[in-house]
């Protein structure tokens, strides 16, 4: 596996020199977009809405679209934000994992030390370990400044992206206008539902059956063969009463 990432980790005066790894891999099958006559890939241009002509790559400029017109940016207004490649991933403060909404993580990165970062490393994973906290930091990458955590993992430390406040869009929009009465009957059923299909969270559990059930039509197709692919089918319940619903959900359980 391939570092993508070189630097070190600030922790207050002590630097400890690492290595990212992608800690995240896509479990989706790779597919191409063909032509359904000959099974040629498909290409695409970068082609002038106005002349319909295709654009040589040096004349491809950046603009924002402001007022009624685009500004465009040149290489020197993007130095000008770029953030200063410190090459460090400055802890901030420790919080509790559990204080960070999981709408904020993004993708993960496995942290492995330098050698002279060994010990450096290995005292703060276990001091993450012992007191069950987690490194809120910043660091540069592809000259974009993250925002990121550094938490214990199997023996490692990993940095999570998050991401900041900003990106996250307000939830009054799809907030429900009206108030909605639930009576003590109901939620009583719906909270011996949630306690009956309540278990410690196992992700091996989990797997991309989408991705496995394609894959095995594909294998069969170029063998000439037709896969049976199971179907899940959606459980009807027998009433339209949402206590009805509960209880008979519960029975089931």
């Amino acid at each position: 596996m391939r570092s993508i990432w070189k630097g070190a980790i600030g922790f207050g005066l002590v630097n400890i020199p690492v290595k990212l790894f992608s800690g995240v891999q896509s479990s989706n099958l790779d597919l191409d977009m063909l032509d359904e006559r000959d099974h040629a890939n498909i290409k695409f241009k970068r082609v002038n809405e106005k002349t319909k002509q295709e654009v040589p790559f040096d004349h491809i400029v950046k603009g924002y679209y402001l007022k009624d017109r685009y500004v465009v940016l040149n290489e020197h207004d993007f130095e000008e934000v770029k953030p200063e490649k410190t090459k460090v991933i400055e802890i901030e403060n420790f919080v509790d994992l559990t204080e960070i909404n999981p709408v904020y993580y993004e993708t993960s990165y496995f942290v492995q030390p330098e050698m002279q970062g060994k010990k450096a490393y290995a005292l703060l994973l276990q001091a993450l370990m012992k007191s069950n906290k987690a490194g809120v930091a910043r660091f540069v990458l592809r000259n974009h400044e993250n925002l990121c955590v550094l938490h214990p993992l199997d023996g490692i430390i990993v940095v999570t992206k998050i991401r900041f406040q900003e990106e996250i869009r307000d939830t009054k929009e799809v907030k429900q206008k009206e108030e909605i009465t639930i009576n003590p009957k109901e939620l009583s059923v719906g909270m011996a539902l949630i306690k009956q299909y309540t278990a410690p969270f196992n992700i091996d559990s989990f797997k991309d059956d989408y991705s496995k059930e394609l894959l095995k039509i594909i294998k069969a197709k170029a063998a000439g063969k037709r896969a049976t692919v199971k179907k899940i089918k959606p459980r009807q319940a027998a009433s339209d009463d949402l206590y009805e619903q509960l209880l008979e959900s519960l029975n089931r359980a």
